[in-house]
């Protein structure tokens, strides 16, 4: 089967249905044991120092794995995504453009889709039917989110690391199922993780990766992971078609939207505080100005440069952060 790259999350269904193996390079980057060495060709090819590490990444990630056709979205994501495919096209890579609209508009998201079926030559109906086979595996990640914050029985790595896993499905949709249908038996065996603090998580995925095993050192743990749950699609059953599934798709799009969902998921998960973490030279950490206005429980804003590993800084402040909340819960 042919691979395709991706630089963020796309109607996949239209991929597959064209006969495609998905990848997306910011998993394949951030998984590799060369992860360095993904950045150091891309500042060896020109990419400047002070450009988002994710962009470097996925570069690198590109010409290390042998990728020839990829998927570019220029909007609705990275404001360096354009720069990037400019690049990969000079490189002989075939480039495919994806747009998510600036306007949350049901008709402009269908416009979008349709010129991307068109560009793969795919029908609406194969589309579809590429859909529903999808959306059996976003019932078991569903709930497997449940029973991270209904039971405790999941820990916030795991929550994160198989909720971002769907933007591609691991590349082999058959076997991703079977592995999520092993892991969520495995799951249903386990005794409640007890903490004293339940933790939201905003923002991009992280390029530090200990975040999670570093927080669990302390009387606390993740129960929610925004953005990661976003590519899981988790409003998938109230969605008649994909237009509708991608238009209830909130990280493209206003923030407003976005917030909404956020403030919804701190009531059912019964949420202490926030870490919403955002990556250097990344224009979407302007967002933490709005959040720490519109939402009321406390926020830690961290943020994440080239490193997989929390520097000595960030773990003391996140380490004052849960001392802070922990002493205020007490004293409740």
């Amino acid at each position: 089967m042919k691979k395709i790259g991706i630089t963020t999350t796309v109607p996949s269904e239209v991929l597959i249905a064209a006969g495609y193996s998905v990848v997306d390079l910011n998993n394949t980057f951030i998984t590799s044991e060369n992860y360095e060495e993904c950045i150091d060709i891309a500042e060896k090819a020109g990419f400047p120092k002070n450009l988002c590490g994710w962009i470097k990444g996925i570069y690198g990630a590109c010409i290390l794995n042998d990728i020839d056709e990829v998927v570019g979205v220029i909007g609705g994501d990275c404001s360096n995504t354009k720069g990037l495919i400019d690049v990969l096209e000079m490189k002989g890579i075939k480039v495919y453009p994806f747009a998510y609209p600036h306007e949350r508009d049901i008709g402009k998201v269908k416009e979008s889709i349709d010129q991307f079926m068109r560009i793969f030559n795919v029908t609406n109906k194969e589309v579809e039917h590429t859909r529903k086979r999808l959306n059996r595996i976003r019932l078991i990640t569903t709930e497997i989110d449940e029973l991270t914050y209904k039971k405790n029985i999941v820990n916030g790595f795991e929550n994160h690391l198989l909720q971002v896993s769907l933007s591609d499905f691991d590349g082999n949709v058959d076997e991703f199922e079977d592995m999520l249908n092993k892991k969520l038996l495995d799951i249903k065996k386990r005794k409640p993780i007890n903490k004293k603090l339940r933790l939201g998580y905003i923002g991009v995925p992280p390029m530090t990766g200990d975040i999670y095993s570093f927080v669990e050192e302390f009387n606390a743990t993740f129960v929610y992971n925004e953005v990661q749950r976003e590519f899981a699609f988790p409003r998938f059953q109230a969605s008649q078609n994909i237009y509708e599934q991608y238009y209830n798709y909130t990280y493209p799009f206003d923030l407003n939207f976005r917030l909404d969902v956020i403030k919804k998921e701190i009531q059912e998960r019964e949420i202490d505080a926030i870490i919403h973490y955002t990556q250097a030279f990344c224009h979407r950490a302007i967002e933490d100005i709005v959040f720490k206005e519109k939402i009321d429980i406390p926020i830690l804003n961290i943020e994440g440069d080239k490193s997989t590993h929390l520097d000595a800084r960030t773990k003391l402040r996140i380490e004052a952060f849960l001392d802070m909340l922990l002493d205020s819960k007490e004293m409740k």
